[in-house]
């Protein structure tokens, strides 16, 4: 069987629809949610010509806010996806329906906290983990785009890191500018400068294979 979500075979014994990995990143996202909803706030004027001189001639006037912002603040943005799963649980668990009370924010977090506390159940007996966990990775990006656009990097290549089955981790790599070491993502192993020209022979020679 493999993980609904990164796609990686799960061990034999494994009872579950994620692997460790996507399990562990689907709760830090669900705990992220709240904040990302806060600093989207930032972002909701829109960038462009400084209102003190004037709009240019022939040219339509720019929405107060940024669309894009606006979505995912509003109610089908964030508290929409997180409200809509939550209550798609509770239904397959035989649960009353979850009350939706507050502001946006208060509600974004009520509805990231039920789900956070019942992640063990939802990556070992939900059918639609993979879904689940799929749509909140995309919600995130869609979040960070904005918040924290991401910077260009190099691929140094496929990590070599050994894993407790004895295969090798195989995330890919990457490196920012100005950086001074690289952190595998999904086992953590850290690749300092003097490692990296082996990394990237190690990918090439991987490529002409």
């Amino acid at each position: 069987m493999d993980c609904q979500l990164c796609e990686r075979q799960l061990h034999a014994d494994t009872l579950a629809y994620l692997c460790p990995g996507c399990t562990r990143a689907t709760g830090e996202r669900l705990d992220r949610m709240p904040k990302l909803y806060t600093a989207l706030a930032a972002f909701l004027q829109p960038s462009g010509r400084r209102p003190e001189l004037g709009r240019a001639h022939g040219t339509e006037a720019p929405l107060p806010v940024a669309e894009p912002v606006l979505n995912l603040r509003g109610p089908g943005g964030i508290v929409g996806v997180l409200e809509d799963w939550r209550s798609a649980m509770h239904a397959d668990l035989g649960w009353s329906e979850p009350k939706s009370q507050g502001s946006i924010g208060e509600r974004i977090a009520t509805a990231a906290a039920g789900l956070r506390t019942n992640t063990l159940w939802i990556v070992s007996s939900w059918p639609m983990a993979g879904a689940f966990a799929e749509e909140l990775r995309d919600l995130e990006r869609s979040a960070l785009s904005v918040v924290s656009p991401p910077e260009k990097t190099l691929r140094l290549g496929n990590c070599i890191e050994l894993m407790a089955d004895g295969s090798q981790c195989g995330a890919v790599l990457r490196v920012a500018h100005g950086v001074t070491e690289v952190r595998c993502a999904w086992c953590g192993a850290v690749w300092p400068p003097e490692t990296w020209t082996t990394l990237a022979r190690l990918q090439q020679t991987s490529d002409v294979a």
